[in-house]
């Protein structure tokens, strides 16, 4: 058996307003949708993240994404208005890192070992 990298699913309360924040202000590229399933994606590289409409509060979730260029990356994320939680920083356990949050409370780590 061969497995590749998951794809999250997200609970949001409004799918298409989820795929435009991750389009505006983190680079994403809506993927899909599907007003029936109220179900959509967004797509970013080999990156992808599933949205699902939820009426019921969500616990955030913690996200880790490796970057060939984490200080582009990070670069990247003021100027599309993305909210940086953690400014970017060698960690003491070997990595160059930073970390984003969207307006649901879920946390990206950037990162790129060192």
């Amino acid at each position: 058996m061969q497995l590749s990298q998951p794809t999250p699913e997200l609970p949001v309360p409004d799918v298409k307003a989820a795929q435009a924040y991750y389009r505006d202000h983190l680079g994403f590229e809506i993927a899909w949708y599907d007003a029936e399933g109220n179900i959509g994606a967004v797509a970013h590289g080999d990156c992808a993240i599933f949205f699902r409409q939820s009426d019921a509060p969500a616990r955030p979730a913690v996200f880790w994404i490796f970057s060939e260029d984490v200080d582009t990356a990070h670069a990247a994320c003021p100027a599309r208005g993305a909210l940086i939680s953690t400014p970017i920083a060698d960690t003491a356990w070997g990595m160059r890192q930073f970390t984003v949050a969207d307006p649901y409370g879920n946390s990206f780590h950037i990162f790129h070992d060192l």
